[in-house]
């Protein structure tokens, strides 16, 4: 192998690449093991029909006091004004 590498070193890249090799293929195994699962799964849970809508969404108001209002048209004027 190489001449300025110490057994000891070869050994433990060749332990390393090989634990390597056995988890890639481990977790090739469990993602192709849960897929399945997750496509069955997926399958049962389906909505065989969606739901009609009840009605429109209902509108979000806010009661602004009169020097609420008042800020807020002084900020919309501000920010017109850099347009």
């Amino acid at each position: 192998m190489f001449q300025g590498v110490s057994i000891v070193q070869q050994i433990g890249v060749t332990v390393l690449a090989v634990a390597t090799v056995g988890w890639a293929v481990g977790l090739v195994r469990v993602m192709r093991r849960d897929r399945l699962d997750v496509d069955a799964w997926r399958q049962s849970q389906a909505l065989r029909v969606l739901p009609a809508q009840q009605g429109p969404p209902r509108a979000e108001t806010v009661q602004l006091s009169a020097d609420e209002r008042d800020a807020f048209a002084g900020l919309v004027q501000r920010f017109g004004d850099r347009a």
